[in-house]
C-alpha cells in the first residue's frame, strides 16, 4: 500500500513547515549523494531554509559548489 498524494502548496503552520523542510532536506541530500555515487556524477546542491540558513552538498567534497563549472571530460 502506497502513501497518499498530498497537495503541493505552502504549508501555513510554521512548525509543520519547518518539520517538513527538515525531513525533505535530509531526503534530498541523501538522493544527491546516491546520484553522485551511482552515476559517477559531479554534483552540487544548495538549499536555503526560510530563515536563510544554507545547507550544501557537493561531490567531490573538495570542490566548492560556488566555483564555476569546468568540465573535465
Amino acid at each position: 500500500m502506497g502513501r497518499g498524494k498530498i497537495e503541493i502548496k505552502r504549508i501555513e503552520d510554521r512548525t509543520n513547515r519547518q518539520v517538513t523542510f527538515s525531513k525533505r532536506r535530509t531526503g534530498l541530500l541523501k538522493k544527491a549523494h546516491e546520484l553522485s555515487i551511482l552515476c559517477d556524477a559531479q554534483l552540487g546542491l544548495i538549499v536555503f531554509s526560510s530563515s536563510g540558513k544554507m545547507y550544501e552538498y557537493s561531490n567531490p567534497p573538495s570542490r566548492s559548489v560556488f566555483l564555476p563549472f569546468t568540465s573535465t571530460h
